[in-house]
């Protein structure tokens, strides 16, 4: 079992540099870093996992420039986001993100790909609420066009793309109907989400890891009717708080990696707590 870990990055905690040697070092598998570009204050949303929403949120680093820094001073850990708002971002130029820190970090980035819960947030960027799975799709589309080997046009619902000359190139090569880096989508099981993940993607993220005995079947079967390999689907349980018996349960499901939760802390209680996950390695 591969243990990755993710943390809310902020202005207040261990740096990027100083936890991605310390993860290499003892042996972690990567490290996925979530996105919030802002936190309306004036937000009716409710909080996800209920009550005042935690001061991390508003505080976190630019997952892409953070993962640079992670980047270079790392060879072997693996990189990803935890996860990127598609939909709030201008897609060629994450196009061009996604692309630059996969080809400069030699083929280690993981995209993964979310659709949010703050209202608020993605209003101050546009986003129609109602659509954004929709838009979310539509620039994942778009970034798909440019990352391919021929100059390819795009064009879509809400966005297109003339046909380009855009490098570099994500290292990964293309396989079935996904180009670009190793993308996974995050979110809760339904038949949206898995007809996304089917299309367009390598496998799921579901947050928490919870009900995965349940879903599994579901998730594979969409899968397979879409035409996928059966041996192709990676589903990588994020957020994860390990426990033995949690890590056992994964791994008869045919897990083969697992996203930890580190605490939003300073150096000292986050390589305490790496410590005791070290126990899982």
């Amino acid at each position: 079992m591969r243990i990755a870990v993710t943390i809310f990055l902020t202005d207040e905690t261990i740096t990027p540099v100083r936890l991605a040697r310390e993860l290499e070092a003892r042996g972690f598998a990567g490290l996925y870093l979530p996105e919030h570009t802002h936190i309306p204050v004036e937000r009716t949303t409710p909080y996800p996992a209920g009550g005042d929403l935690p001061r991390e949120y508003g505080r976190t680093l630019d997952p892409f420039v953070a993962l640079g820094q992670a980047a270079a001073v790392t060879e072997r850990l693996g990189l990803g986001t935890g996860i990127t708002l598609v939909a709030q971002h201008d897609p060629i130029d994450l196009a061009k993100q996604i692309a630059t820190l996969d080809h400069l970090s030699g083929g280690r980035f993981t995209l993964g790909v979310g659709f949010g819960w703050n209202v608020e947030e993605a209003a101050d960027h546009g986003v129609a609420w109602r659509t954004r799975r929709e838009l979310g799709r539509d620039r994942m589309a778009l970034m798909r066009a440019l990352w391919t080997g021929e100059p390819t046009a795009y064009e879509g619902e809400f966005g297109s793309v003339r046909a380009s000359s855009a490098y570099p190139k994500p290292v990964q090569k293309p396989r079935g109907p996904v180009v670009g880096p190793r993308t996974l989508v995050g979110g809760a099981a339904g038949p949206k989400l898995f007809a996304h993940i089917a299309e367009y993607a390598d496998g799921w993220l579901p947050i928490g890891g919870r009900g995965l005995t349940e879903s599994l079947p579901v998730l594979r079967g969409v899968w397979a009717d879409a035409g996928r390999d059966p041996a192709a689907l990676q589903v990588v349980p994020y957020a994860v708080f390990p426990s033995a018996g949690k890590v056992a349960h994964y791994a008869e499901l045919g897990i083969e990696e697992v996203v930890v939760q580190l605490p939003p802390a300073g150096e000292a209680e986050v390589l305490g707590v790496l410590d005791v996950y070290a126990e899982y390695l």
